[in-house]
């Protein structure tokens, strides 16, 4: 069963239609937004100069707020590996949670249904890599934090929607808080680049890589958020790049 799906169109879109096969990217966002209603008239009004492809509400019923041959202006300043702006070349999906700054709940079933659902069909449509379906905090990890580490990322790589590694939970824990020595947190970093994250600069070098580092475990080790890369995170990296 297909979930509900409504037109609600924002005025938040570059007019100029872009080609099918630039889009490579989809990139889930949550609002950020205790209230519903004020999220999706945000995303509608024209002086917020944001929207998003589509919108997903709490009891699961879906937006199309931009078609999506239309670029939506949904991931702002953002990099993946060698390209910049990614608007251009991706979908964005906002699903309403209230975030981290407010009492970030877990997404409901029906919203987890129609996310699925709706993946399905535009992986298909557009021909998405399953690697470039990403977060917010992938692209823009200086700046964001969502869908962060209550969205289901594990759940969607199972039915064959986003990466994951493939490696045995129970004994990967066991290497969590085991510290690395210079030369893994070194490849570490270079594995983060070859993954797609942004690269650093000397500057404030160690403020950054803990930025990276938490929006890598958000993403793909969302037990434990603190910014430290240890042997599991060094693990998962390696294995992600087998895949």
């Amino acid at each position: 069963m297909w979930p509900k799906i409504s037109l609600n169109y924002s005025p938040n879109f570059n007019p100029r239609k872009r080609a099918k096969k630039n889009i490579k990217f989809i990139i889930i966002h949550y609002t950020g937004m205790n209230n519903q209603l004020s999220a999706i008239n945000r995303l509608c009004d024209i002086n917020s100069k944001v929207s998003a492809h589509y919108f997903i509400k709490k009891n699961g019923y879906v937006l199309n707020l931009v078609p999506p041959l239309y670029e939506a202006w949904h991931a702002g300043k953002s990099s993946w590996k060698n390209l910049k702006s990614l608007n251009r070349y991706s979908i964005g999906i906002e699903i309403q949670n209230s975030g981290h700054n407010n009492k970030y709940e877990n997404f409901s079933q029906k919203q987890i249904f129609s996310t699925k659902k709706l993946l399905e069909y535009l992986i298909k449509k557009y021909n998405v890599n399953l690697k470039n379906v990403l977060g917010h905090s992938d692209i823009s990890p200086d700046r964001k934090k969502d869908p962060g580490e209550k969205f289901p990322w594990k759940k969607l790589a199972k039915s064959k929607l986003s990466q994951w590694h493939n490696l045995d939970e129970k004994k990967l824990k066991k290497k969590r808080l085991i510290k690395l020595n210079l030369y893994e947190e070194s490849n570490f970093m270079k594995n983060l680049y070859k993954i797609g994250y942004h690269k650093i600069s000397q500057k404030n070098f160690h403020s950054q890589k803990r930025i990276l580092t938490k929006a890598f475990q958000r993403r793909f080790r969302q037990g434990l958020i603190n910014g430290i890369s240890d042997q599991e995170c060094f693990i998962i990296s390696r294995d992600l790049l087998k895949s």
